[in-house]
């Protein structure tokens, strides 16, 4: 199991991993913006401003599950004792704050041709800004606690206030009377929208979870070397 956790062996594989993954995210990207930009028809009401949706709601989804998966690493790493998994969460963490972001400002871009408005504080846009800075909190614990103990304890402690958020962004739409429309994706049910618009989404999708795929690999190899550097034989 110990020899599983060396820097050195896991540094082995995930040092070749982003050039692959590099090479897939241009391939898919490309496919995606062809098919968003080009192929994919303009909105009978929205016009041609639709087409941000291929950026904002793809990062938006992308930034949801980062959190979540870092609250699961987050709590099973603390119950267990796994310092790999905080490893994991903190490489992770940085690519969910900025596709957070990227969703704020797209989708306040979005809202001045739809709703005449940068910003309103409706129920969908208020609940991802406080996602923002949960985000924002615990990239700040990594950085100001030293002791490994305490930052595992107050990070664990961030990700599951800040979990409580998430189906509040998923179901705002729902509970309250916002700005945003009703989801027009299902997973259980018959989806509203279109193929046409829903296959360019999807690739995008992939290729935003792969653009964060490589900035977590980037990320958790240079503190893979860092703790290489300590002389440490495992996590």
């Amino acid at each position: 199991m110990f020899q599983l956790l060396e820097p050195n062996r896991i540094f082995s594989i995930t040092s070749k991993a982003p050039k692959y993954v590099l090479l897939l995210f241009i391939l898919v990207v490309s496919i995606g913006l062809t098919e968003a930009l080009i192929l994919s028809p303009e909105d009978y009401k929205q016009s041609h401003s639709v087409r941000i949706m291929y950026v904002h709601v793809p990062a938006a989804w992308i930034s949801l599950g980062i959190f979540s998966t870092i609250t699961i690493l987050s709590i099973v790493g603390y119950i267990f004792k796994i310092k790999n998994f905080f490893l994991i969460s903190k490489s992770l963490a940085p690519s969910g704050f900025v596709f957070n972001v990227i969703a704020l400002v797209t989708g306040s871009i979005w809202g001045k041709p739809t709703w005449g408005t940068w910003w309103a504080w409706d129920a969908r846009i208020t609940s991802m800004l406080i996602l923002a800075l949960f985000y924002l909190m615990y990239l700040i614990a990594w950085r100001i606690y030293e002791d490994k103990e305490q930052v595992f304890k107050v990070t664990s402690i961030i990700t599951i206030l800040g979990i409580i958020n998430v189906p509040i962004i998923k179901y705002s739409v729902d509970w309250w009377n916002t700005l945003h429309q009703p989801a027009s994706i299902n997973i259980l049910s018959k989806s509203t929208i279109h193929s046409s618009m829903l296959v360019p989404l999807l690739i995008m999708t992939a290729a935003f979870a792969l653009f964060s795929l490589l900035i977590f690999l980037m990320k958790y190899n240079t503190e893979l070397i860092k703790i290489k550097n300590k002389g440490l034989d495992r996590l």
